[in-house]
């Protein structure tokens, strides 16, 4: 059964394969968080200790008192998985960053495996992350994409966004969590 579901070692092997097949799609945006792991992880996260690090560091994340980049929130991350197939990941910031970033990035982000696109997991998995939202205190989340993906922009209406104004190329909806 596919559930949205804390970051485990369970998956280890399938998540890896997801980050060798995002390297293989094509260069990796250097400001999100695969980039940043693949930065800091390198080769060594295939220890099996190494990934627990990387997990430990993920759940560390979510609380307000961990040590984080100025423009940087409180955010939980979530993967997608099937059994132990790595599916996706999302990422719930607990609170818009500061301008100009949270008018641009918004409450979540999320990323599919590209061998596992244009199955329906993306509208399921933001479906899935709304309940989650409102357990961290969301009444309603902020979500963008480029206005020329046509992929991410019906993900986000297939689960209720409602248009607000575009910043730039950065389209605009709001969804409401519950």
């Amino acid at each position: 059964m596919t559930a949205l579901t804390y970051p485990s070692v369970s998956v280890q092997d399938s998540f890896l394969a997801f980050v060798d097949e995002l390297v293989a799609a094509g260069p990796l945006d250097p400001t999100g968080p695969i980039a940043r792991a693949v930065a800091n992880y390198g080769s060594s996260w295939h220890e099996p200790a190494e990934f627990q690090r990387y997990l430990d560091g993920l759940r560390a994340e979510e609380l307000e008192e961990t040590p984080r980049p100025e423009n940087f929130v409180p955010t939980t991350y979530l993967w997608w998985i099937d059994g132990d197939t790595f599916l996706g990941r999302l990422s719930i910031r607990h609170r818009l960053a500061p301008e100009p970033a949270g008018s641009r990035n918004g409450h979540i982000g999320y990323e599919v495996r590209p061998s596992a696109r244009r199955q329906g997991h993306a509208t399921a998995m933001l479906g899935a992350s709304l309940a989650w939202a409102r357990r961290i205190g969301l009444e309603s989340v902020l979500l963008t994409c480029d206005e020329d993906n046509v992929a991410s922009r019906r993900t986000i209406e297939h689960n209720g966004g409602v248009p607000d104004e575009p910043i730039g190329e950065k389209l605009r909806y709001w969804i409401a969590c519950g």
